[in-house]
């Protein structure tokens, strides 16, 4: 039995170990946000945060996480959007939508260690979510606005 504390709630699930997070948050929790892209860390599509830090779940075994796991619902709620979430929305960013919720995860990780990125500091943060329909000028851009809300807040 494997207690994890996810979007602040507590969860336990009887899985081994050695069962990536990906498949128990999707497949025992329901939680569907964290997607499958490529299963080696490559893609970014299952990227949930970990004690505030952006990790790749495929990869993290469900036995060795050791603090709160954050997926994309947990970032905010449809009456009160993350600064995130609602830039997102701002500059259109999702086109088909896939990786976005990774590509948001990490984004707010990084903001909570950056809020006033130069376009070098996003693009190197973001470079290990992968964005197949291309949208990477709208993700810094939305970055930026984030960032701003974030700074002024």
């Amino acid at each position: 039995m494997i207690k994890l504390s996810v979007n602040g709630q507590s969860h336990d699930v009887d899985v081994e170990d050695d069962m990536p997070l990906l498949w128990v948050l999707r497949d025992e929790l329901g939680i569907k946000g964290p997607k499958y892209g490529c299963g080696i860390a490559q893609c970014g599509a299952c990227t949930v945060q970990i004690g505030g830090v952006a990790v790749r779940s495929c990869q993290v075994a469900a036995g060795d996480v050791d603090g709160e796991v954050t997926t994309i619902e947990g970032l905010g709620s449809p009456q009160a959007l993350s600064a995130v979430q609602a830039a997102w929305i701002e500059h259109q960013v999702a086109q088909c939508g896939y990786c976005q919720s990774g590509q948001i995860v990490n984004a707010s990780a990084f903001l909570n260690e950056n809020n006033n990125p130069t376009d070098e500091d996003i693009d190197n943060a973001m470079s290990g979510n992968l964005c197949r329909c291309g949208t990477y000028p709208r993700i810094r851009e939305a970055i930026k606005t984030a960032a701003k809300t974030l700074r002024n807040s």
